[in-house]
C-alpha cells in the first residue's frame, strides 16, 4: 500500500462517509495496519492511501483504534502546543496548537457507534487524522511563514529521495 504525498489531489478532498463497513473496507483496516507500521507511523487516514472516505486508524503503544465516519462532537477549551509531523508529508516537523481533550464520536469496525473522550497523544492523532478526512494537512494550522518553510522542505527532501532512486536503478 502506497501512502500519499503532499501533492496529491485526494489529499485535499473532503471524504465521502463509509456506506457500508464490508469485507473491502476490513481488508483496507488491516492493509492499512501494516502501511502504518511499515513507516513508523502512529495514525493513517484513508485519503493517505487514495482512499476518499471518512476512515482513520490509530495505533499507539501497540493498541489499535479504528475511526469510521468519525465526528469530534466536543473539545477542550485547553489548548496544547504538540509536534506534529505526517507520514505524506516526510521528514517535516512542526509544532500545531490543538485542544487537549476530544470527545469523538465514530463507527466501529462492527458497525456499533461508539463515543470516546480522548487526551493527550491519542487526543492530537484523532485531531490529526480527522482534519484528513476534511482535507486539511498539519502544515495548513501553520503560519503562512512556517507553511511555505515546510512545503519547501518537503520538496527539497523529495528531490534528494527522487535523486537516491534514479542512482540504484
Amino acid at each position: 500500500m502506497k501512502v500519499l504525498y503532499l501533492g496529491e489531489e485526494t489529499l485535499r478532498e473532503v471524504s465521502k462517509p463509509v456506506e457500508k463497513i464490508d469485507e473491502n473496507i476490513k481488508s483496507l483496516i488491516d492493509e492499512m495496519f501494516v502501511t502504518v507500521k511499515k513507516e513508523n507511523g502512529i495514525g493513517l487516514a484513508a485519503p493517505q492511501v487514495g482512499e476518499n472516505i471518512r476512515l482513520f486508524i490509530v495505533f499507539i503503544n501497540e493498541q489499535k483504534y479504528v475511526f469510521i465516519n468519525p465526528e469530534i462532537i466536543e473539545t477542550s477549551q485547553e489548548m496544547c502546543l504538540m509536534e506534529e509531523g505526517c507520514l505524506s508529508i516526510p521528514k517535516v516537523y512542526d509544532e500545531v496548537m490543538r485542544p487537549s481533550a476530544v470527545k469523538v464520536q465514530f463507527l466501529n469496525i462492527d458497525g456499533k457507534i461508539k463515543t470516546i473522550e480522548a487526551s493527550g497523544l491519542l487526543a492530537r492523532v484523532i485531531q490529526h487524522e480527522n482534519d484528513h478526512l476534511n482535507g486539511i494537512l498539519f502544515i495548513d494550522r501553520l503560519s503562512e511563514e512556517k507553511k511555505a518553510e515546510a512545503i519547501e522542505k518537503f520538496e527539497h527532501k523529495k528531490a534528494l529521495f527522487s535523486k537516491k532512486r534514479i542512482r540504484l536503478r
